[in-house]
């Protein structure tokens, strides 16, 4: 339990929000990617890199702050990383050109990923496995809002302004998190100041994590299975503007309306969570995510793959990802306590290095067709489903 004098629910608030600004960073500016490429007078590909910078700054910014939380305690690391975002997307807004928006982009994943982990980490500070799975879930509810709204809000100031008012408004909205963050949510963790910072000690205690069976095993499967959707992610401005003609508008329509299967999945899960266990959810989660993509591949080689089907299997396959990866998360960070921040830095570099993998990969393949998105979406449910299978029998 929440032993504090702070609202329950604004401290989850808080949590959600701060969970969520990486998400929404990355969802509100996929609109804009033809703009900005038409703009700096670049092409698509070299657009999409923002993206894959973006993964590989959070993937690395997580190890940094990991051990800064276990040692100083949650709240000090957390601020100075917003600071960090509020000043890189800051820069974003006065950038001139392709080069520089990729390395802004990379400085404003450093800063927003403090947000996951502290918040990560102080899940594990006040709950037990079962109860940080609902807590999750919650919290996904949050971060799941973010990709039904952050296109469309996106779309919209692209109508009415041009793609430079989108880095104003995450300016706004991150000045705005850092304020209530800095009054509003308490301190869950003291930090450990005898905690060595050295590089030996960090890497020990990394290590200590990482050669943990259940920490690895769901990091996997929940790693896999998420990064078909960073694959999404890096693909889907193309695939259903170009490919399939639709608006800016239209696209912030299409991509709330899959991004609300999380949101069912997340809420779902929560009743499931009474009667049946983590581990049971995420493998049934899992087959059928693999299930989906593989029906992915067969309507793109039989010429069926119409946008309505297309919008029906998204939708299913981000329905997947709404249980696999709150069950996989407190799975995976349920052993550690002390080393919670560690543990949650590790398990979200994990996720977003193979993330930048798969959006990597789309990017690389990129040739105007469905192809590479598709490929790799599909690749990475059935790899998951595999390591869910022969890896998880061991530590359930």
């Amino acid at each position: 339990m929440i032993k504090t004098t702070t609202n329950r629910r604004v401290i989850l608030i808080i949590l959600g929000l701060l969970s969520a600004i990486g998400p929404f960073t990355i969802d509100m500016y996929l609109p804009a990617f033809q703009t900005v490429a038409d703009d700096f007078n670049t092409s698509m590909d070299k657009v999409q890199l923002t993206l894959t910078s973006y993964f590989i700054g959070i993937a690395v910014g997580q190890l940094i702050y990991g051990p800064l939380l276990d040692k100083y305690g949650r709240k000090k690391p957390l601020l100075a990383g917003l600071l960090i975002y509020i000043a890189a997307t800051f820069l974003c807004i006065l950038t001139q050109d392709i080069e520089h928006m990729i390395a802004y982009r990379f400085l404003q994943a450093l800063g927003s990923c403090a947000g996951m982990v502290a918040a990560r980490a102080m899940i594990q500070d006040y709950y037990e496995p079962r109860e940080a799975a609902r807590v999750f879930s919650l919290l996904m509810l949050i971060i799941a809002i973010s990709p039904i709204l952050a296109p469309s809000a996106g779309a919209f100031l692209l109508n009415h302004l041009d793609w430079h008012y989108i880095f104003v408004s995450l300016f706004v909205i991150g000045s705005a998190i850092l304020i209530v963050t800095f009054f509003f949510l308490p301190e869950s963790y003291p930090g450990n100041r005898k905690m060595s910072l050295k590089p030996h000690a960090i890497l020990a205690n990394f290590w200590e994590v990482f050669t943990n069976r259940k920490f690895l095993t769901y990091c996997l499967v929940g790693s896999v299975a998420s990064s078909g959707l960073y694959a999404y992610l890096a693909g889907s401005s193309f695939v259903m503007q170009q490919y399939f003609g639709l608006s800016q508008s239209q696209y912030g329509l299409a991509f709330a309306f899959v991004a609300s299967a999380m949101v069912v999945a997340t809420q779902v899960n929560r009743a499931l969570l009474k009667k049946w266990s983590s581990p049971q959810i995420s493998r049934i989660a899992n087959m059928w995510q693999a299930l989906i993509g593989v029906m992915m591949i067969i309507c793109l080689l039989t010429d069926t793959l119409t946008l309505p089907v297309l919008l029906a299997l998204v939708f299913g396959y981000l329905l997947g990802h709404g249980f696999i990866f709150p069950n996989t998360s407190a799975m995976a960070l349920s052993p550690f306590k002390a080393l919670a921040g560690s543990a949650s830095a590790l398990l979200g570099c994990i996720q977003m290095a193979i993330g930048a993998l798969t959006s990597g990969l789309v990017s690389f393949f990129h040739n105007g067709s469905l192809y590479p998105m598709l490929f790799v979406m599909a690749g990475a449910a059935i790899l998951s489903l595999f390591v869910h299978i022969f890896a998880s029998k061991s530590v359930d």
